[in-house]
C-alpha cells in the first residue's frame, strides 16, 4: 500500500508498535508464564502476501510454532498487510489451554486471524473469527 501523508505513515508505525507487542494482542494463560524472547512487524510490501504471521515458540520441553494470518483492512484506503514474527517462552506449555484475540480490540477492522499451531504431534489449522475470539489450545496438550 502506498504511503501518501505524513498521517498516512503514522498510522501504519502506530499499527507496527502494537502489533510488536504480542502478550498485549494474544493472550495467554498467566499460569504458563509465558514471556516474548522475540517480537517483529513490518507493513507488507504491494507485492507481499496477505498475510500476519505471528510465530509463538513455547517452549519447556516441548516446542510449538503458531503462524497467525490474517487480514486488517484499512478504512480509507483498501486493506494494509503486516508481517508480523513472534517467539514466546512458556515455563509451563502445558498450561497452554488457550488463546485470547485482544488483537480484534486493537485492530477494529480485522474479521479474522488464520492460526496454525505446530507441536511435536504435528500441525493443526485454525480460524479465529470476531464473534468467537478465543481459541481452545485444550487438545492440543
Amino acid at each position: 500500500m502506498p504511503q501518501k501523508s505524513e498521517a498516512d505513515r503514522a498510522t501504519v508505525d502506530a499499527a507496527v508498535a502494537t502489533l510488536a507487542r504480542p502478550l498485549d494482542l494474544f493472550v495467554l494463560p498467566a499460569a504458563a508464564a509465558c514471556s516474548v524472547t522475540k517480537a517483529s512487524a513490518e507493513l507488507e510490501s504491494d507485492d507481499g502476501h496477505d498475510r500476519h504471521d505471528a510465530h509463538a515458540d513455547h517452549s519447556d520441553h516441548d516446542d510449538e510454532h503458531a503462524h497467525a494470518d490474517d487480514d486488517d483492512h484499512a478504512e480509507q484506503s483498501g486493506h494494509t498487510e503486516f508481517h508480523a514474527e513472534y517467539t514466546l517462552t512458556c515455563a509451563q506449555p502445558e498450561a497452554l489451554t488457550q488463546i485470547e484475540f485482544a488483537y480484534f480490540d486493537a485492530f477494529e477492522n480485522a474479521r479474522e486471524v488464520e492460526v496454525q499451531i505446530i507441536t511435536g504431534s504435528g500441525a493443526q489449522a485454525f480460524e479465529v473469527e470476531r464473534d468467537a475470539p478465543t481459541l481452545d489450545l485444550r487438545s492440543l496438550f
